[in-house]
């Protein structure tokens, strides 16, 4: 699967460099035109993005009674991402260290894992916020197409399915807990079709839904303040928008309100829809795209997308794994 993975990226990578070739000229004149001062007022953002971020799980984790300052809450998120996109198993992985830095800090795991699964559904939430008005643009131009429909339908499906999973389990951790059994069940099943062992275990789905229970019975505050973080969601949504706009700034193309709401939306949209972590390979190959849809030219829309991708992707994968080690290296410290 991950060979697959692979090629599918490097065959996308082929694709957009094959088609930029052609107006290779053009890309270098684009080039020349670059503003330095903005693309590190790109990298300036992208580091207000990395505190919104923390300040948008304190503001949930405050929701379960669990105080902890936001530098903190950030060095974590960051390198909860770094793990998501190095060891991809659908946020698994950046949920399992919130749970154990939680511990190591004297916190409920179950709060953590919570707070995490929250973080994931709420920040969803915000996005579908920003997809509706990015819509409204696309259709306002006679741009939206069954891509975009489709890849929205797939996005409000799982919302739908995760606020459901999570209301189970602040209503019954039984009920979570059978239904979270049945699913290990199925996939057991067509595991057992390659090898005789179970791949999950239905003891630790109960006991992983009797975890969020238990986080959610310390819930401080009326359901009505989940709107808190969802708004620090739309924030962050918004510095990654001002990111797109220091890239056309970076370049002196020309641009509107509605293409920089339009191409965020669809960037995102297939970032999270992608079946690569991130969206590598996939975002880099649908923006340029979308932007060209929007009256961008094609060679100017391929550099932009380079340099949105490399503030919003590669400089958060860097420092999340500068944020995994310093941790890594704090557990270990405390375990000798």
């Amino acid at each position: 699967m991950n060979k697959f993975l692979v090629v599918v990226i490097l065959f996308l990578g082929v694709v957009v460099v094959a088609f930029s070739f052609g107006e290779l000229e053009t890309i270098v004149l684009t080039l020349q035109k670059a503003h330095l001062s903005f693309f590190l007022l790109a990298i300036f953002v992208q580091c207000m993005w990395f505190v919104s971020s923390g300040r948008m799980y304190q503001s949930i984790f405050h929701l379960l009674g669990v105080h902890e300052d936001v530098l903190t809450l950030s060095r974590i998120a960051t390198a909860a991402n770094f793990i998501n996109v190095v060891a991809p198993t659908a946020g698994a992985g950046g949920v399992a260290l919130f749970a154990a830095e939680a511990k190591r800090r004297g916190h409920p795991a179950g709060k953590a894992t919570v707070a995490a699964a929250l973080f994931i559904l709420l920040d969803l939430s915000s996005f579908l916020v920003v997809l509706s008005l990015g819509l409204i643009v696309l259709v306002r131009r006679n741009d939206l197409d069954a891509g975009e429909i489709s890849a929205s339908a797939i996005l409000f499906a799982t919302a739908m399915v995760f606020a459901f999973f999570l209301y189970l389990g602040y209503r019954s951790a039984e009920k979570l807990g059978n239904l979270l059994a049945k699913f290990v069940r199925g996939i057991n099943r067509v595991v057992h079709v390659f090898r005789k062992k179970n791949y999950l275990s239905e003891d630790r789905a109960h006991e992983y839904a009797h975890e969020i229970a238990d986080g959610f019975s310390g819930l401080t505050e009326r359901p009505i303040s989940l709107v808190r973080p969802v708004l620090w969601g739309i924030f962050n949504k918004s510095l990654w928008m001002l990111v797109l706009l220091c890239s056309f700034l970076a370049f002196e193309v020309p641009f509107s309100g509605g293409t920089i709401i339009a191409g965020f939306s669809i960037a995102y949209l297939f970032l999270i829809v992608s079946p690569t972590p991130s969206g590598i390979g996939i975002v880099e190959g649908v923006m340029p795209v979308a932007l060209s849809s929007l009256n961008v030219n094609w060679s100017q829309a391929v550099v932009i997308t380079l340099i949105y991708r490399a503030v919003t992707f590669w400089v958060p994968l860097g420092v999340g794994a500068w944020a995994f080690r310093t941790l890594h290296k704090e557990r270990a410290e405390l375990v000798s």
